[in-house]
């Protein structure tokens, strides 16, 4: 009999056994704790998203419809992502002040935090665009030649080939890309504000917007030179031609005027 009560009692010792070592070796914490930090990470995705739905209904749902859906004053905004409405919100131009031919940049009315509610509501109606995080936006250890190349072949027909922006058709305007932040011009290529095409990382690759961002702040940052002299907004020949014409021609016009009268003053002496 002693025999056999001493058999039963080693399965209950075995487990007795395996849970100390599981505790000892943090076994019972790698066992639980994921799921509990995955319900943690779920609960503060849901406070955002219901947050960014009441700044929603306030500062855009008038126009974007109270789902989303759009109206005839605002695009659907289903599926375009929360790297788009990081980039809209944090530059300022949304929410519109005013109707026009496009949007402009404008000072931010939302803190960051709010901001991140609200691209996490806008999220939730559908699949999009996911905001950059910092190491995809470093262009540290980038090829800034790589960049240019990638530059003028892709972006310089409208924001000339230093990115001082430049005129499009029907009142729309290509912006200066001077002192823009590496996370919003990611984010531009990603989504395609406006009359810009996007870059989704199938045609463009993570690395080539990191080379295009590094020659961005490269050729206008402080260390960066002009060969020619006066840079004239980098614009290229024609504000160089209206340059010449204006003061070159301005100038030569001035001083025929000033001989002219000093001859005539001259032969009355």
């Amino acid at each position: 009999m002693k025999k056999l009560s001493a058999r039963r009692r080693h399965p209950l010792a075995a487990v007795v056994v395996l849970l100390l070592a599981l505790a000892a070796t943090g076994g019972l914490y790698a066992a639980f704790a994921p799921a509990g930090k995955a319900q943690a990470d779920e609960t503060a995705q849901s406070l955002a998203i219901d947050e960014g739905k009441k700044l929603y209904t306030v500062g855009c749902a008038s126009c974007h419809g109270t789902g989303g859906q759009g109206t005839t004053d605002g695009p659907s905004l289903v599926g375009v992502g929360s790297a788009a409405v990081d980039f809209q919100v944090a530059t300022g131009r949304m929410p519109a002040q005013q109707p026009g031919a496009q949007v402009p940049k404008k000072p931010v009315i939302y803190t960051q935090a709010e901001i991140d509610q609200l691209a996490a509501y806008v999220a939730s109606l559908g699949a999009g665009p996911i905001t950059p995080t910092d190491k995809q936006v470093d262009p540290a250890g980038a090829d800034v030649a790589k960049g240019g190349e990638l530059f003028r072949n892709n972006c310089a027909q409208c924001h000339n080939f230093t990115g001082k922006g430049g005129a499009l058709t029907k009142g729309k305007y290509a912006p200066d890309l001077e002192g823009v932040s590496p996370k919003h011009i990611y984010e531009a290529m990603q989504t395609g504000p406006q009359s810009m095409p996007s870059f989704p990382d199938t045609t463009m690759p993570e690395q080539e917007k990191k080379d295009i961002i590094a020659y961005i702040q490269t050729v206008n940052g402080e260390e960066s030179e002009s060969p020619g002299g006066l840079a004239l907004g980098g614009l290229g020949p024609v504000s160089e031609g209206l340059f010449a014409w204006v003061f070159g021609l301005g100038s030569l016009v001035a001083v025929a005027v000033w001989v002219a009268a000093h001859t005539a003053k001259a032969k009355k002496s």
